[in-house]
Formats: structure tokens, sequence, C-alpha cells
């Protein structure tokens, strides 16, 4: 029952992501539906009624109803209709029933009114001529016509409107939701906390909602003005309680921490996380340093450092403080209480650079970015430069994800301790 009810959350997940193109595919139905009703205008309908004697039972009357429909006596109603029909097309558009015991209606279907109403009557004119016979094949029964037919309805084409729009209302959308789910099942990236935290066995440390800088400006504005939700402000703090910052406010000295924020070059949501953890602990009075690390040649990337080197605004707190990493060297040695570094990883070849030795080392991840066999060879290129990942940052997590990534569960990997503190930075 536990499998079922997560394969159901994993379908209905899958459905509210892509809800958008369920949506196209079922409005794509509606447009089709609609096109074909107005393509195939509905018939018109006119119906002849046939009476056979008092005494004829049900059985024999649908035997009569069968005969009436047969090839011997359509055959006989296309001789009378002309060339223009065919067999196979007065077939397709003449059905008959019994009414009663020994009442018969036979409808017939034509693009014009006339054209159903003499196919009507040449099909029960040809039927009472057939089993009329003396020696018919089901044995001569004599019938006649009670009223002819003399006027053809034809069906409404609002209501054929809306019913193949209907139709193809559903049609399309469950279409389209079986090609959503045929993909999204096939997409490995990790969406929910505790998929993220158990591709490397690491806890989430905090869930963050991340700006969205994409020019030089918008991080400058971050830098200067960082202000978090009260949430947010929740989980930032949370992460200087795991960095041992929590009592440097009170206790004015003791020994700095530092931690390097990891995040993955196809990831611009997460490169965001260490610049807000730096600008936040500023604000809180930690003098506080942004290491601009290793970075790929993205376009966020490029606009952060653009940002960093400009000349700050006097709104900026006085107790953040910005500096370089260029190769193996800082343009400037922080003294600083905290140190963000911040670095990204290619995504295609997920190697992280030899990183600067600090005490912690996060993952900055969104939902929906990474596999984990990548974050795996994140956390394997960082053991083999002499680092550990010890915690993990969400950015922008999914208002759906009812998960935490923190607390162990039953046939989850156990998690390592949290980051300890260290003195300074060795570069």
């Amino acid at each position: 029952m536990r499998r079922q009810a997560l394969d159901l959350r994993r379908t209905l997940q899958i459905l509210r992501r892509r809800l958008a193109a369920v949506g196209i595919a079922a409005a794509l139905g509606l447009l089709l539906g609609a096109g074909y009703a107005m393509l195939d205008l509905p018939m018109h309908e006119s119906e002849t009624l046939v009476v056979l004697p008092a005494s004829t039972n049900e059985a024999t009357t649908q035997l009569q109803v069968t005969i009436a429909t047969s090839n011997s006596v359509l055959a006989g109603a296309v001789r009378d209709l002309g060339p223009a029909v065919s067999l196979q097309s007065l077939r397709s558009h003449i059905r008959a029933a019994n009414l009663t015991t020994n009442l018969i209606s036979i409808i017939a279907q034509g693009e014009t009114a006339a054209q159903a109403e003499d196919a009507a009557n040449a099909v029960a004119k040809s039927y009472i001529a057939y089993v009329g016979l003396p020696h018919a094949p089901s044995g001569q029964m004599p019938a006649q016509v009670v009223r002819y037919a003399t006027s053809a309805t034809q069906g409404s084409l609002v209501v054929r409107l809306i019913a193949n729009s209907i139709i193809g209302t559903l049609l399309g959308a469950l279409i389209g939701a079986v090609a959503v789910l045929a993909i999204g099942r096939q997409d490995l990236r990790l969406r929910e906390r505790d998929q993220i935290a158990d591709a490397i066995g690491v806890p989430v440390l905090a869930s963050v909602s991340v700006q969205h800088p994409t020019d030089a400006a918008r991080w400058g504005r971050l830098l200067d003005a960082y202000d978090p939700s009260p949430i947010d402000a929740l989980g930032l703090r949370s992460v200087l309680d795991d960095l041992g910052q929590a009592g440097t406010m009170s206790a004015g000295a003791g020994a700095g921490s530092s931690l390097t924020l990891l995040s993955l070059s196809s990831d611009p949501r997460a490169l965001a996380l260490g610049p807000q953890l730096a600008a936040f602990a500023a604000s809180l009075g930690i003098t506080t340093a942004l290491v601009i690390g290793p970075l790929q040649n993205t376009k966020a990337a490029s606009a952060l450092r653009a940002a960093a080197t400009a000349q700050p605004s006097s709104r900026r707190s006085s107790h953040l403080q910005v500096a370089f990493v260029e190769g193996d060297t800082m343009d400037q040695q922080p003294d600083a209480m905290l140190t963000v570094v911040v670095a990204v990883v290619d995504s295609r070849t997920v190697e992280v650079a030899a990183p600067m030795r600090t005490s912690a080392m996060i993952l900055g991840v969104s939902p929906g970015v990474a596999t984990a066999a990548q974050l795996a060879r994140i956390a394997a290129s960082a053991a083999a430069h002499g680092g550990r990942v010890s915690g993990i940052l969400i950015a922008d997590p999914d208002p759906a994800d009812p998960t935490t990534g923190r607390l162990p569960e039953l046939g989850r990997p156990a998690q390592t301790t949290m980051p300890t503190r260290l003195t300074g930075v060795s570069l």
C-alpha cells in the first residue's frame, strides 16, 4: 500500500509540474473536435413506417428488421435511386428498428432532406416487394407502408459542436497526460528534499527562496539590501547555527567559520544562495567575507563577478566584504568572522576544482535541476580534493514537496554530522 501511495503521489506531482502541457493538449483536442464538427455537418433524417400483420410475433418482427437492411432489399432500392447512390453508401445511411411487434421503422440519412426522404421510401418499397414474393427466402410476409417519408429533420449543429468539443478536450487531455507521464517517469532529475539528501547521504540544512538577478545591477541590489522573508531568515539562521555563528553577536569575539558553497553551472538559482547567506549574516552584524571563487563562464556568474568588482554603494553593510580568488590566490585577505566562498561546478564535467580549505562545504541545489549521479560525482570530486560535502541548501523549494531532507527514515542512508568550526581560511 505504501508503494502504491508513493507511485500515486509521484504521478500527481508529474502531472502538476507539467499541467501546462496537459492543458495545451486538451486545448488542441477541443479545437480538433470543434473543427471536425464543422466539417462533418449533421445529416438530414427521414422515416418511413411499415406495418406487418397483427398476428406477427416479436421474433418474426426482429427477423423482418434484419431483412429490411439486407443486401437484397438495398440492391432493389439502389435501382430506384439511380447510379448516383451505391449499395455501400446506402447501407451506411440506413437503419431499421421495430417500434411494436408489427410496426417497423426505416430511417434514412442524406445530405439533403430530399435525399433522406427518397432513400427511406425506396428501401421501404423494395422491402415490401421482397417479402411479398410467393417464394421469399424468409417466407411470404404481407406488409404495407402506413406513413411515407415526407419530411426530414436535421441534428442540431450546436449540440454536435458541444459534444465533439467535450470529447476532443477529454481525449486531448488524456493523450497529453499519458505523454507527460511517459516523459516524466524517464526524468531522473531530483525534486524532493529527501531525494536530494539521499543522493549523497547528507542532510538539507535549509530551504530558501532566492532572488533571480540577471545582471550586475540586480546582483548589486541583492548585496546591498537583501531582505529575506521570516521563513527564509529562520532557515539562514539555522545555517549560521550549524556553522557555529550562533553566539558571535553576544560573544563579540571568537574563532571564525568558513564554508564553500558549490552549485552547478546549469543551476543559476542556486548561485544566489551564497551571496544571500553572506548578506544576511552581515545584516546581523557578523563581519562576513563573500569570496567569489572559481566560477564557470555563465551569464549569471559573469554578472555576479561584475557586481562584486563594482564600487559598493552606501547602502551596503559595513560588515560585508567582497574578495576574489584568481587561480590559487585571493585578491585580498578577508578579516571576517564568517567567510562564504561561492564556487560553480561545470555541469558537463562535474569536476570540482581544487577548493579553498574551509571548515565546511555545502552544496546548493534547485529542485528539478540535478540528477543523483551528478550530485554523487560532485561529492566524490570534492572528496578527491580533500573536501567533504556536509550539508545541502535548497534554492526555491517545491511548494508541494512534503519532505524535509533532515529527518532519517527507514531505509534512508544515515546522515553525517553537521559542519565543524575551524579557524580562518587557508589558501
